[in-house]
Protein backbone atom coordinates (compact mmCIF):
# COMPACT_ATOMS: atom_id res chain seq x y z
CA UNK A 1 0.00 0.00 0.00
CA UNK A 2 3.27 2.26 1.27
CA UNK A 3 4.44 1.66 -2.49
CA UNK A 4 1.14 2.21 -4.19
CA UNK A 5 0.82 5.29 -2.35
CA UNK A 6 4.30 6.93 -3.00
CA UNK A 7 3.75 5.95 -6.99
CA UNK A 8 0.38 7.59 -6.81
CA UNK A 9 2.06 10.96 -5.34
CA UNK A 10 4.99 10.46 -7.62
CA UNK A 11 2.80 10.05 -10.54
CA UNK A 12 0.57 13.48 -9.75
CA UNK A 13 4.05 15.30 -8.91
CA UNK A 14 5.10 14.50 -12.51
CA UNK A 15 1.57 15.24 -14.10
CA UNK A 16 1.99 18.92 -11.96
CA UNK A 17 5.18 19.11 -13.85
CA UNK A 18 4.28 18.48 -17.11
CA UNK A 19 1.58 20.79 -16.67
CA UNK A 20 3.92 23.79 -15.38
CA UNK A 21 5.73 22.85 -18.33
CA UNK A 22 3.33 23.70 -20.66
CA UNK A 23 2.16 26.81 -18.47
CA UNK A 24 5.75 28.16 -18.74
CA UNK A 25 6.47 26.14 -22.38
CA UNK A 26 7.12 27.97 -25.95
CA UNK A 27 3.12 28.64 -26.67
CA UNK A 28 1.95 30.18 -23.37
CA UNK A 29 4.01 31.88 -21.12
CA UNK A 30 6.40 32.37 -22.97
CA UNK A 31 5.31 34.20 -26.23
CA UNK A 32 2.50 36.01 -24.05
CA UNK A 33 5.33 37.41 -21.39
CA UNK A 34 7.59 38.30 -24.11
CA UNK A 35 5.05 39.50 -26.13
CA UNK A 36 3.26 42.40 -23.09
CA UNK A 37 7.17 43.64 -23.20
CA UNK A 38 7.57 44.45 -26.69
CA UNK A 39 4.22 46.01 -26.66
CA UNK A 40 4.93 47.81 -23.69
CA UNK A 41 8.55 48.95 -25.19
CA UNK A 42 7.13 50.41 -28.36
CA UNK A 43 3.97 51.97 -26.47
CA UNK A 44 6.37 53.78 -23.99
CA UNK A 45 8.44 54.92 -26.72
CA UNK A 46 11.63 52.87 -25.36
CA UNK A 47 11.32 55.48 -22.19
CA UNK A 48 12.75 52.16 -20.05
CA UNK A 49 15.89 52.68 -22.05
CA UNK A 50 15.75 55.78 -23.12
CA UNK A 51 15.44 57.38 -19.17
CA UNK A 52 18.00 54.55 -17.50
CA UNK A 53 20.25 56.68 -16.58
CA UNK A 54 17.66 59.02 -15.26
CA UNK A 55 16.14 56.17 -13.78
CA UNK A 56 19.50 55.49 -10.88
CA UNK A 57 18.84 59.02 -9.91
CA UNK A 58 15.56 58.59 -9.01
CA UNK A 59 17.09 55.50 -6.99
CA UNK A 60 19.55 57.10 -5.43
CA UNK A 61 17.44 60.10 -3.98
CA UNK A 62 14.41 57.63 -3.57
CA UNK A 63 16.40 56.57 -0.04
CA UNK A 64 14.81 59.12 1.46
CA UNK A 65 11.01 60.18 1.08
CA UNK A 66 8.86 63.28 1.16
CA UNK A 67 7.62 62.89 4.80
CA UNK A 68 3.87 64.48 2.96
CA UNK A 69 3.89 61.26 0.75
CA UNK A 70 1.63 58.65 1.82
CA UNK A 71 3.10 54.96 1.71
CA UNK A 72 5.11 52.93 4.37
CA UNK A 73 8.83 52.00 2.84
CA UNK A 74 10.76 54.51 0.95
CA UNK A 75 11.09 54.19 -2.91
CA UNK A 76 14.42 52.71 -2.54
CA UNK A 77 13.38 50.27 -0.07
CA UNK A 78 10.24 49.32 -1.87
CA UNK A 79 12.72 47.92 -4.38
CA UNK A 80 14.81 46.76 -2.39
CA UNK A 81 11.87 44.49 -1.31
CA UNK A 82 11.19 43.82 -5.02
CA UNK A 83 14.83 42.50 -5.56
CA UNK A 84 14.87 40.78 -2.34
CA UNK A 85 12.36 38.42 -4.46
CA UNK A 86 14.11 38.85 -7.90
CA UNK A 87 17.31 38.02 -7.34
CA UNK A 88 17.67 34.75 -5.77
CA UNK A 89 18.85 31.03 -7.15
CA UNK A 90 17.80 31.78 -10.34
CA UNK A 91 20.60 34.48 -10.61
CA UNK A 92 23.09 31.55 -10.20
CA UNK A 93 21.62 28.12 -10.91
CA UNK A 94 18.92 29.56 -13.50
CA UNK A 95 22.19 30.84 -15.74
CA UNK A 96 23.65 27.98 -15.69
CA UNK A 97 20.76 25.88 -16.68
CA UNK A 98 19.73 28.00 -19.60
CA UNK A 99 23.96 27.60 -21.00
CA UNK A 100 23.98 23.67 -20.39
CA UNK A 101 20.40 23.27 -22.43
CA UNK A 102 20.55 26.51 -24.86
CA UNK A 103 24.23 27.13 -25.17
CA UNK A 104 25.89 30.31 -25.22
CA UNK A 105 23.29 32.19 -27.54
CA UNK A 106 20.64 31.66 -24.69
CA UNK A 107 22.62 34.41 -22.48
CA UNK A 108 21.97 36.79 -25.19
CA UNK A 109 17.98 35.91 -25.53
CA UNK A 110 18.15 36.32 -21.70
CA UNK A 111 19.39 40.15 -22.19
CA UNK A 112 16.81 40.70 -24.52
CA UNK A 113 14.13 38.88 -22.21
CA UNK A 114 15.44 41.64 -19.48
CA UNK A 115 15.19 45.12 -21.80
CA UNK A 116 11.21 44.35 -22.92
CA UNK A 117 10.98 43.37 -19.03
CA UNK A 118 11.79 46.51 -18.17
CA UNK A 119 8.87 48.04 -19.63
CA UNK A 120 6.63 45.76 -18.43
CA UNK A 121 7.98 46.19 -14.69
CA UNK A 122 7.51 49.97 -15.24
CA UNK A 123 3.92 49.28 -16.14
CA UNK A 124 3.33 47.07 -13.12
CA UNK A 125 4.87 49.23 -10.98
CA UNK A 126 3.11 52.43 -12.08
CA UNK A 127 -0.32 50.66 -11.59
CA UNK A 128 0.16 49.52 -8.48
CA UNK A 129 0.64 52.97 -7.27
CA UNK A 130 -2.02 54.39 -9.07
CA UNK A 131 -4.49 52.07 -7.49
CA UNK A 132 -3.10 51.15 -4.61
CA UNK A 133 -5.72 51.14 -1.19
CA UNK A 134 -4.93 51.57 2.17
CA UNK A 135 -6.40 48.85 5.00
CA UNK A 136 -7.94 49.98 8.34
CA UNK A 137 -4.50 49.22 9.90
CA UNK A 138 -2.94 51.86 7.79
CA UNK A 139 -0.94 49.66 5.25
CA UNK A 140 -0.76 50.16 1.89
CA UNK A 141 -1.88 47.30 -0.43
CA UNK A 142 -1.84 47.65 -4.06
CA UNK A 143 -0.58 45.19 -6.79
CA UNK A 144 -2.57 42.93 -10.12
CA UNK A 145 -5.27 42.33 -7.64
CA UNK A 146 -6.24 46.21 -6.51
CA UNK A 147 -5.25 47.32 -10.06
CA UNK A 148 -7.83 44.41 -11.90
CA UNK A 149 -10.66 45.20 -9.64
CA UNK A 150 -9.97 49.15 -9.46
CA UNK A 151 -8.66 49.71 -13.14
CA UNK A 152 -10.85 46.82 -15.00
CA UNK A 153 -14.20 47.27 -13.06
CA UNK A 154 -15.97 44.36 -10.58
CA UNK A 155 -16.92 42.67 -13.24
CA UNK A 156 -13.22 41.60 -13.26
CA UNK A 157 -13.15 40.62 -9.51
CA UNK A 158 -12.99 37.16 -9.86
CA UNK A 159 -9.91 37.28 -11.59
CA UNK A 160 -8.56 39.67 -9.03
CA UNK A 161 -9.38 36.62 -6.80
CA UNK A 162 -7.87 34.13 -9.27
CA UNK A 163 -4.32 35.90 -8.94
CA UNK A 164 -4.19 35.78 -5.32
CA UNK A 165 -5.57 32.56 -4.73
CA UNK A 166 -2.27 31.57 -7.21
CA UNK A 167 -0.21 34.59 -5.53
CA UNK A 168 -0.83 33.22 -2.03
CA UNK A 169 -0.08 29.15 -2.57
CA UNK A 170 3.09 30.38 -4.86
CA UNK A 171 4.52 32.11 -1.88
CA UNK A 172 4.91 29.01 0.38
CA UNK A 173 6.74 27.11 -2.56
CA UNK A 174 8.73 29.37 -5.25
CA UNK A 175 9.19 31.54 -2.25
CA UNK A 176 9.47 29.77 0.97
CA UNK A 177 10.07 25.92 1.15
CA UNK A 178 12.04 25.17 -2.02
CA UNK A 179 14.40 28.64 -1.15
CA UNK A 180 15.00 27.07 2.85
CA UNK A 181 15.77 23.63 1.16
CA UNK A 182 18.37 24.90 -1.17
CA UNK A 183 19.91 27.18 1.72
CA UNK A 184 20.34 23.97 4.03
CA UNK A 185 21.48 21.82 1.73
CA UNK A 186 24.23 24.24 0.67
CA UNK A 187 25.13 24.93 4.25
CA UNK A 188 25.43 21.29 5.24
CA UNK A 189 27.45 20.38 1.96
CA UNK A 190 29.75 23.13 1.97
CA UNK A 191 30.74 22.48 5.85
CA UNK A 192 30.67 18.60 5.58
CA UNK A 193 27.82 17.83 7.46
CA UNK A 194 29.32 19.28 10.46
CA UNK A 195 26.40 22.15 10.34
CA UNK A 196 23.40 19.38 9.20
CA UNK A 197 20.23 20.10 8.26
CA UNK A 198 18.42 20.19 11.17
CA UNK A 199 20.87 22.62 12.69
CA UNK A 200 20.04 25.28 9.40
CA UNK A 201 16.55 24.43 9.73
CA UNK A 202 16.68 25.81 13.04
CA UNK A 203 18.67 28.80 12.45
CA UNK A 204 16.50 29.94 9.45
CA UNK A 205 13.72 29.40 11.99
CA UNK A 206 15.22 32.06 14.26
CA UNK A 207 16.34 34.43 12.12
CA UNK A 208 13.33 34.67 9.59
CA UNK A 209 11.13 34.80 12.30
CA UNK A 210 13.06 37.55 13.84
CA UNK A 211 12.23 39.39 10.37
CA UNK A 212 9.19 38.03 9.20
CA UNK A 213 6.97 38.84 12.12
CA UNK A 214 8.47 42.49 12.11
CA UNK A 215 6.06 43.14 8.74
CA UNK A 216 6.51 45.03 5.73
CA UNK A 217 8.18 47.27 7.70
CA UNK A 218 11.05 45.67 9.14
CA UNK A 219 11.54 43.22 6.10
CA UNK A 220 11.76 46.49 3.80
CA UNK A 221 14.53 47.67 6.90
CA UNK A 222 16.43 44.79 5.96
CA UNK A 223 15.85 44.79 1.59
CA UNK A 224 16.89 47.82 1.95
CA UNK A 225 20.54 46.95 3.58
CA UNK A 226 21.12 43.23 2.69
CA UNK A 227 20.10 43.36 -1.21
CA UNK A 228 22.95 45.82 -1.79
CA UNK A 229 25.39 44.20 0.35
CA UNK A 230 24.80 40.71 -0.59
CA UNK A 231 24.53 42.04 -4.51
CA UNK A 232 27.97 44.14 -4.09
CA UNK A 233 29.81 40.89 -2.75
CA UNK A 234 28.38 38.55 -5.79
CA UNK A 235 29.30 41.17 -8.74
CA UNK A 236 32.78 42.21 -7.38
CA UNK A 237 33.67 38.16 -6.86
CA UNK A 238 32.92 38.00 -10.25
CA UNK A 239 34.13 41.06 -11.71
CA UNK A 240 37.61 39.79 -9.97
CA UNK A 241 37.18 36.75 -11.69
CA UNK A 242 36.53 38.76 -15.15
CA UNK A 243 39.81 40.71 -14.43
CA UNK A 244 41.77 37.51 -13.18
CA UNK A 245 40.85 36.11 -17.13
CA UNK A 246 40.51 39.17 -18.78
CA UNK A 247 41.94 37.64 -21.91
CA UNK A 248 38.95 35.05 -22.16
CA UNK A 249 36.10 38.24 -21.87
CA UNK A 250 35.85 38.75 -25.50
CA UNK A 251 36.19 35.33 -26.28
CA UNK A 252 33.07 34.97 -23.88
CA UNK A 253 31.25 38.08 -25.68
CA UNK A 254 31.89 36.11 -28.70
CA UNK A 255 30.37 32.78 -28.11
CA UNK A 256 27.40 34.70 -26.40
CA UNK A 257 26.34 36.55 -29.77
CA UNK A 258 27.77 33.77 -32.07
CA UNK A 259 25.66 31.14 -30.86
CA UNK A 260 22.24 33.41 -30.49
CA UNK A 261 21.81 32.98 -34.39
CA UNK A 262 23.41 30.00 -34.81
CA UNK A 263 23.29 26.45 -33.26
CA UNK A 264 26.37 25.39 -30.48
CA UNK A 265 28.42 22.18 -31.34
CA UNK A 266 28.41 20.04 -28.81
CA UNK A 267 31.88 19.73 -27.53
CA UNK A 268 32.88 18.02 -23.78
CA UNK A 269 30.42 17.24 -21.45
CA UNK A 270 28.14 19.62 -23.61
CA UNK A 271 25.52 18.00 -25.65
CA UNK A 272 24.85 21.08 -28.25
CA UNK A 273 21.89 22.78 -28.34
CA UNK A 274 19.69 24.38 -31.47
CA UNK A 275 18.91 28.01 -32.48
CA UNK A 276 15.48 27.16 -30.48
CA UNK A 277 16.92 25.91 -27.95
CA UNK A 278 19.15 29.08 -27.30
CA UNK A 279 15.95 31.02 -27.95
CA UNK A 280 13.45 29.31 -25.66
CA UNK A 281 15.96 28.59 -22.46
CA UNK A 282 17.31 32.11 -22.67
CA UNK A 283 13.74 33.90 -22.58
CA UNK A 284 12.47 31.02 -20.06
CA UNK A 285 15.07 31.52 -17.62
CA UNK A 286 15.24 35.41 -18.06
CA UNK A 287 11.80 35.40 -17.46
CA UNK A 288 11.96 33.16 -14.47
CA UNK A 289 14.73 35.14 -13.50
CA UNK A 290 13.56 38.63 -13.27
CA UNK A 291 10.03 38.60 -12.82
CA UNK A 292 8.69 40.68 -15.11
CA UNK A 293 5.10 40.26 -15.65
CA UNK A 294 4.15 37.52 -13.26
CA UNK A 295 2.85 40.32 -10.84
CA UNK A 296 4.44 39.96 -7.88
CA UNK A 297 7.10 42.65 -7.97
CA UNK A 298 4.26 45.27 -8.21
CA UNK A 299 2.91 44.22 -4.43
CA UNK A 300 6.14 45.42 -2.94
CA UNK A 301 6.28 48.87 -5.29
CA UNK A 302 2.51 49.55 -3.90
CA UNK A 303 4.26 50.17 -0.48
CA UNK A 304 6.23 52.91 -1.51
CA UNK A 305 6.26 56.64 -0.07
CA UNK A 306 5.31 58.52 -2.85
CA UNK A 307 3.19 60.71 -4.90
CA UNK A 308 4.24 59.76 -8.65
CA UNK A 309 2.80 56.66 -10.35
CA UNK A 310 5.73 57.30 -12.70
CA UNK A 311 8.33 58.04 -10.29
CA UNK A 312 8.40 54.16 -9.21
CA UNK A 313 7.42 52.97 -12.06
CA UNK A 314 11.26 54.25 -13.42
CA UNK A 315 12.33 52.40 -10.55
CA UNK A 316 10.29 49.27 -11.02
CA UNK A 317 11.98 49.29 -14.38
CA UNK A 318 15.48 49.56 -13.06
CA UNK A 319 14.84 45.60 -11.86
CA UNK A 320 15.37 43.53 -14.34
CA UNK A 321 18.16 45.79 -15.51
CA UNK A 322 20.32 44.92 -12.65
CA UNK A 323 18.92 41.40 -11.89
CA UNK A 324 19.58 39.89 -15.29
CA UNK A 325 21.54 42.81 -17.31
CA UNK A 326 23.87 42.76 -14.31
CA UNK A 327 23.68 40.22 -11.91
CA UNK A 328 23.03 36.98 -14.00
CA UNK A 329 25.60 38.30 -16.73
CA UNK A 330 28.45 38.03 -14.42
CA UNK A 331 27.15 34.45 -13.69
CA UNK A 332 27.23 33.83 -17.23
CA UNK A 333 30.54 35.45 -17.93
CA UNK A 334 32.50 33.18 -15.25
CA UNK A 335 31.46 30.20 -16.70
CA UNK A 336 32.11 30.92 -19.97
CA UNK A 337 35.26 32.11 -19.12
CA UNK A 338 36.14 29.16 -17.51
CA UNK A 339 35.85 26.85 -19.99
CA UNK A 340 33.96 24.34 -17.51
CA UNK A 341 30.37 24.98 -19.66
CA UNK A 342 31.92 21.73 -21.60
CA UNK A 343 33.35 19.87 -18.52
CA UNK A 344 32.35 16.33 -18.61
CA UNK A 345 32.71 16.99 -14.48
CA UNK A 346 29.50 18.56 -14.27
CA UNK A 347 25.92 16.78 -13.12
CA UNK A 348 24.16 19.57 -12.80
CA UNK A 349 23.37 23.67 -12.80
CA UNK A 350 23.84 24.55 -9.93
CA UNK A 351 27.50 22.45 -9.96
CA UNK A 352 28.54 24.13 -13.03
CA UNK A 353 28.69 27.45 -11.85
CA UNK A 354 30.28 25.83 -8.13
CA UNK A 355 33.25 24.59 -10.53
CA UNK A 356 33.17 27.49 -12.61
CA UNK A 357 33.57 29.98 -10.32
CA UNK A 358 36.26 27.54 -7.94
CA UNK A 359 38.54 27.25 -11.12
CA UNK A 360 38.50 30.50 -11.89
CA UNK A 361 39.28 31.71 -7.97
CA UNK A 362 40.52 28.03 -6.73
CA UNK A 363 39.68 27.35 -3.06
CA UNK A 364 37.26 30.74 -2.62
CA UNK A 365 35.12 30.75 -5.58
CA UNK A 366 32.76 27.55 -4.27
CA UNK A 367 32.48 30.13 -1.36
CA UNK A 368 31.66 32.84 -2.84
CA UNK A 369 28.79 30.76 -4.62
CA UNK A 370 28.05 29.46 -1.49
CA UNK A 371 27.04 32.49 0.03
CA UNK A 372 25.74 33.74 -2.89
CA UNK A 373 22.86 31.12 -3.04
CA UNK A 374 22.52 31.77 1.02
CA UNK A 375 22.20 35.39 0.66
CA UNK A 376 19.68 35.24 -2.97
CA UNK A 377 17.17 32.51 -1.45
CA UNK A 378 16.76 33.70 2.25
CA UNK A 379 16.22 37.16 0.61
CA UNK A 380 13.72 35.58 -1.86
CA UNK A 381 11.95 34.25 1.52
CA UNK A 382 11.77 37.92 2.73
CA UNK A 383 9.86 39.34 -0.68
CA UNK A 384 7.71 36.82 -1.03
CA UNK A 385 6.72 37.06 2.67
CA UNK A 386 5.57 40.45 1.38
CA UNK A 387 4.09 38.89 -1.53
CA UNK A 388 2.09 36.19 -0.07
CA UNK A 389 0.71 38.30 2.82
CA UNK A 390 -0.54 40.95 0.58
CA UNK A 391 -2.64 37.92 -1.67
CA UNK A 392 -3.68 36.76 1.29
CA UNK A 393 -4.89 40.07 2.31
CA UNK A 394 -6.44 40.77 -0.12
CA UNK A 395 -8.59 37.07 -0.12
CA UNK A 396 -9.32 37.24 3.75
CA UNK A 397 -9.07 40.89 5.09
CA UNK A 398 -5.86 42.60 6.80
CA UNK A 399 -6.52 40.76 10.03
CA UNK A 400 -5.12 38.08 8.42
CA UNK A 401 -1.66 39.35 7.97
CA UNK A 402 -0.29 38.68 11.53
CA UNK A 403 -1.59 34.58 11.18
CA UNK A 404 -0.02 34.34 7.57
CA UNK A 405 3.03 35.27 8.66
CA UNK A 406 3.16 33.40 11.40
CA UNK A 407 2.20 30.46 9.21
CA UNK A 408 4.68 31.72 6.76
CA UNK A 409 7.64 31.68 9.17
CA UNK A 410 6.94 27.98 10.26
CA UNK A 411 7.13 26.64 7.03
CA UNK A 412 10.99 27.93 6.32
CA UNK A 413 12.29 25.32 8.60
CA UNK A 414 9.62 22.36 6.98
CA UNK A 415 11.17 23.11 3.68
CA UNK A 416 14.91 22.83 4.92
CA UNK A 417 13.96 19.34 6.26
CA UNK A 418 11.85 17.93 3.10
CA UNK A 419 11.66 16.21 0.17
CA UNK A 420 10.36 19.12 -2.28
CA UNK A 421 9.24 17.45 -5.81
CA UNK A 422 5.92 17.91 -5.53
CA UNK A 423 6.67 21.32 -4.16
CA UNK A 424 9.15 22.57 -6.66
CA UNK A 425 6.62 21.70 -9.51
CA UNK A 426 3.12 23.25 -7.77
CA UNK A 427 5.63 26.04 -6.88
CA UNK A 428 6.63 26.44 -10.61
CA UNK A 429 3.11 25.97 -12.14
CA UNK A 430 0.94 28.33 -9.68
CA UNK A 431 3.90 30.94 -10.10
CA UNK A 432 3.17 30.39 -13.90
CA UNK A 433 -0.55 30.55 -13.37
CA UNK A 434 0.21 33.72 -11.28
CA UNK A 435 1.29 35.64 -15.10
CA UNK A 436 -1.94 35.15 -16.50
CA UNK A 437 -4.36 37.77 -14.77
CA UNK A 438 -2.03 39.97 -14.71
CA UNK A 439 -1.07 40.14 -17.81
CA UNK A 440 -4.65 40.41 -19.05
CA UNK A 441 -4.92 43.42 -16.72
CA UNK A 442 -1.57 45.02 -18.03
CA UNK A 443 -2.98 44.76 -21.49
CA UNK A 444 -6.34 46.38 -20.83
CA UNK A 445 -4.61 49.66 -18.78
CA UNK A 446 -1.88 50.17 -20.86
CA UNK A 447 -3.28 52.96 -22.53
CA UNK A 448 -3.54 54.30 -18.73
CA UNK A 449 0.13 53.97 -18.24
CA UNK A 450 0.98 55.69 -21.59
CA UNK A 451 -1.53 58.12 -21.07
CA UNK A 452 0.10 59.38 -17.89
CA UNK A 453 3.30 58.49 -18.41
CA UNK A 454 2.95 60.97 -21.80
CA UNK A 455 1.94 63.61 -19.58
CA UNK A 456 4.05 63.65 -17.05
CA UNK A 457 7.47 63.71 -19.26
CA UNK A 458 5.46 66.67 -20.97
CA UNK A 459 5.02 68.38 -17.95
CA UNK A 460 8.19 70.99 -17.43
CA UNK A 461 7.61 71.16 -13.74
CA UNK A 462 7.92 67.47 -13.49
CA UNK A 463 11.70 67.18 -15.11
CA UNK A 464 13.86 65.08 -12.68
Amino acid sequence: MEEQQLSTLEQFSNWIGGVGGVVWGPYVLIPLLLGVGVIMMFGLKFIPLRKLGLAFGVMWKGRKHDPEHEGELSPFNALMTSMAATVGTGNIVGVATAILLGGPGAVFWMWITALFGMATKYCEALLAVKYREVTPDGSYVGGPMYYIKNGLGKNWSWLATLFAIFGMVASFGIGNMTQSNAIAANVTRLTGNAMPEWVVAVILLVIAGAVLIGGVKRIGSVAGTLVPIMALIYIIGGLIILAMNLSMVPVAFGLIFEHAFKPASAVGGFAGASLAMAIRFGVARGLFSNEAGLGSAPMAHATAITKSPVRQGMLGMLDPFLDTIVVCSITALVILVSGQWTSTEVDGAGTLTALAFNTAMPGAGQYLVTVGLVLFAFSTILGWCVYGERCTMYLFGHKASMPFRIVFTLAVPIGALSELTLVWNLADLFNGLMAIPNLIALLFLCPVVFKMTKEYFDDPSNKF
